[in-house]
């Protein structure tokens, strides 16, 4: 086997053998949104995903609207750009400030990942605060960064995205319902959304049980749609024991999870699952997730609907875009302390 680099190795509790089963047979929910087209089976389908949501955080979903055309021609492009050489991605490469565009020094909690990305924000030009001060009420405009090749790449991303988006507040919409709330309960948290769309690619590894494709993390959004091709590699930690179990890719289906937000917004009764991703040493995986973020002005905290005397907050309120903005610069680069995690925010009791 090949050397790897020190900034790739995973601690021995975080490694793809640690704690998991390979061939658990549970599985999370496969959900047809098709039945959605039943006035009998809606209640169902709802009762479905605030029981997958409470349980494991995760589901999946087919028949969900987003065209398989669409999809295919985005995995197909970005697919010819990854194969460029080095020095082309690198004419759009992100930077400390600006977060769009290639880069293939990702890390997770402050172990590179062994992966390369591609980051588009679905509203471009996007704002957002110009630093992690709290005091600091400046704001930035952030651009999109497109390659001059392959010709199509932002029209196909652009095409999907818009799909990935209108699923997003159809899930969304179902998500508030489930909880017994009105349907649009969370519109109002999207009006300068900070949404992005990103491509992931994930090589084959010469140590796969050294490394991770993206280490253990929580998203910090409300909800993610994740299109994952068949080679698999996505793991979560399951709520009742956290023992690792993997996602079986389903074909044409997307992959839903709660994030951080979502998690805060219900006061835990909803769970923002850990995941990573474990690698191979033959086949390269690609992932396309769409990361449902609300407005940079937005304070983050439990819902007054569904709290009470016996169910008081966990979560002290936060801003997100500051919250943003810090988990964004450390995942950047590696830093010399751990970044700032939705723990920081719980309610000490």
């Amino acid at each position: 086997m090949e050397d790897l680099d020190q900034t790739f190795i995973q601690a021995p509790e975080h490694r793809a053998d640690s704690n998991s089963i390979p061939n658990q047979p549970e599985e999370i929910p496969v959900i047809d949104l098709s039945r959605l087209n039943d006035p009998e089976d809606i209640q169902n389908v709802i009762s479905e995903i605030g029981d997958a949501c409470e349980t494991w955080g995760f589901f999946q979903v087919i028949n969900h609207g987003v065209p398989c055309d669409a999809r295919k021609r985005v995995e197909e492009t970005v697919k010819i750009f990854f194969d460029l050489p080095m020095e082309e991605k690198i004419k759009v490469k992100r930077d400390e400030v600006n977060p769009a565009g290639y880069h293939d020094g990702e890390h997770t909690k402050n172990v590179r990942d062994w992966k390369e990305v591609f980051d588009i924000y679905f509203k471009d030009p996007m704002v957002m605060p110009s630093s992690t001060d709290p005091e600091d009420e400046g704001l930035r405009v952030v651009y999109n960064k497109w390659p001059q090749f392959p010709s199509d790449f932002r029209e196909a991303c652009q095409e999907y995205a818009g799909h990935a988006e209108k699923l997003a507040f159809r899930l969304l919409e179902l998500i508030s319902l489930s909880l017994g709330l009105p349907k649009e309960r969370f519109h109002d948290y999207f009006k300068e959304q900070m949404s992005f769309f990103r491509i992931n690619r994930y090589p084959p590894c010469p140590r796969p049980d050294l490394a991770l494709g993206v280490g253990h993390h929580k998203d910090a959004d409300v909800i993610s749609l994740l299109a994952q091709d068949e080679v698999g590699g996505l793991q979560i930690s399951r709520r009742s024991d956290g023992v690792w179990f993997p996602i079986r890719p389903v074909p044409n289906a997307l992959v839903i999870n709660i994030g951080n937000c979502m998690e805060v917004w219900t006061n835990d009764k909803y769970w923002s699952a850990e995941h990573r991703v474990v690698v191979n040493s033959t086949r390269e995986r690609y992932s396309i997730p769409f990361f449902l973020l609300p407005s940079h002005n937005v304070e983050v905290k439990p819902l007054e609907e569904l709290l009470s005397p016996e169910n008081p907050p966990r979560y002290k309120g936060y801003k997100y875009g500051k919250f943003y903005v810090s988990r964004n610069r450390s995942d950047f680069k590696k830093l010399e302390i751990q970044n700032i995690q939705i723990d920081d925010f719980k309610v000490v009791t």
